[in-house]
């Protein structure tokens, strides 16, 4: 490296946001994630002894996995080569292969290979990375939001341990924050700042756990704020709300979050619980979920887990689906929210679901038996000959309109599918059928 290049890169990382000047360069400056990098543990002890695997770090933004690959490339002898997958493709990885080969044969030396957004290389990238990685040219340390699971091949899944980082604390980001703020060398020393309690306090809540967040934002409000005749920066909590602008929320419609948060809002529902409920559709609704999308569960949800206890809960349902794609939204978040309302507050029946279940299993794990002759349809002079229609009661000339008679093929005569439960609307239906096919003789079978 030249003179140039020397000067070009010491100014970059002068000119660079607060969050990458401050990023920690060992374990003793890195905040948070104890249960994975604590003195006693097992990454830890691998990392210094400079022995480590392929690992991928899972976890939210913020949370520390870019700043643990660089602390490693700082500690560990090993060649550090980090791309990101949201610009790098197969031709990148090729060259640093190609290096790394070259470097093992030449020095000895092994190569990290640091790739962050590792969730977002497709199938065939992450298939180029896996011979090099089962066979050590590379040490592959990624870095993902996304459940590696659903978002990283199972061949390569395998040959890495997988470490799960937590959003940081409140407390681990106000750390972080009053390091940056005292800090002359890489932080916010020589500005003279000075952060009041509740603008301290907000910051830290609506950083979310981000510690990105809450140093970028705190490095704006900071800019932002003359200093006083004593060179200090009073950064009010105007300031602080202005540098926030609006929260961002993490979440990932077509990630692992979206299926968590859809999945608290159906358990809620069917805990009747209408404040949880609120709670996590307005964490879908606003994060910027397909309102729509969030509708068809709730349709879903008041046959499958209302059903017949409250036949209106399907009604309500789909009168807000209609009213989202009439008005829109932002509009149409009321509809969404009365209607997971309604179906928090009634009562509850799976009984619909089960008999459908039954059904189901019948149809495909018995005999698909004919119609019986007496429900079909006459239609022509020969179904008539051979009995289509013979012995069907029809049920309006009967008392109450209902006569007893075999609805079901033979193999299934007398089996019973839906069994109403004791919950709302379903009582009256259980009377119905207690009236009619218990205190009733009528000729024929049950159907």
């Amino acid at each position: 490296m030249d003179l140039f290049d020397l000067k070009r890169e010491q100014q970059l990382s002068e000119e660079a946001p607060l969050a990458a000047r401050m990023r920690p360069q060992s374990f003793d400056e890195f905040v948070g994630q104890g249960h994975i990098v604590g003195e006693e543990r097992v990454l830890r002890k691998s990392i210094e002894a400079d022995q480590l695997p392929s690992i991928i770090f899972w976890g939210p933004p913020g949370s520390g996995k870019t700043t643990l690959a660089h602390i490693i490339a700082h500690i560990t002898s090993s060649h550090f080569s980090p791309i990101s997958a949201v610009a790098a493709g197969v031709a990148d990885l090729r060259h640093i292969v190609e290096e790394a080969r070259e470097r093992r044969g030449m020095h000895g030396q092994r190569t990290i290979l640091f790739i962050d957004e590792l969730h977002r290389f497709n199938k065939a990238q992450q298939d180029a990375i896996l011979p090099y990685v089962e066979n050590g040219t590379v040490t592959l340390i990624g870095a993902t939001t996304e459940n590696p699971s659903f978002e990283v091949i199972s061949p390569l899944l395998s040959r890495c341990r997988v470490f799960t980082l937590n959003s940081l604390t409140e407390e681990e980001v106000g750390v972080i924050v009053q390091r940056a703020m005292e800090d002359e060398g890489r932080g916010l020393g020589r500005l003279k700042v000075e952060l009041p309690d509740e603008a301290l306090s907000f910051l830290l809540v609506m950083s979310n756990g981000d510690a990105r967040v809450a140093l970028n934002a705190l490095e704006l409000a900071a800019i932002a704020t003359a200093p006083d005749e004593a060179g200090k920066r009073h950064i009010s909590l105007v300031a602080i709300e202005d540098a926030l602008q609006k929260r961002s929320l993490f979440y990932d419609k077509s990630g692992e979050e979206h299926y968590n948060i859809i999945s608290a809002l159906h358990k809620s529902l069917r805990g009747s619980d209408p404040n949880a409920a609120l709670y996590w559709l307005g964490r879908m609704l606003e994060a910027g979920e397909d309102p729509l999308y969030v509708a068809r569960r709730l349709v879903r949800f008041a046959s499958e887990d209302v059903g017949m206890a409250d036949p209106q809960a399907l009604v309500v349902a789909m009168a807000a689906q209609q009213a989202v794609h009439f008005i829109g939204m932002p509009e149409g978040n009321l509809a969404l929210a009365e209607a997971a309302v309604y179906l928090a507050t009634a009562p509850k029946s799976n009984s619909l679901y089960r008999a459908y279940s039954q059904v189901q299993n019948d149809v495909f794990r018995t005999r698909n038996d004919p119609v019986p002759l007496h429900l079909r349809n006459p239609v022509t002079k020969l179904m008539r000959q051979v009995g289509y229609g013979k012995g069907y009661k029809y049920a309006h000339d009967y008392p109450d309109h209902f006569v007893r008679q075999q609805n079901l093929p033979d193999s299934l005569k007398g089996k019973k599918y839906y069994r109403p439960s004791d919950q709302g609307f379903e009582q009256e239906i259980a009377k119905r059928l207690r009236e009619w096919y218990s205190g009733r003789k009528n000729e024929g079978g049950e159907g």
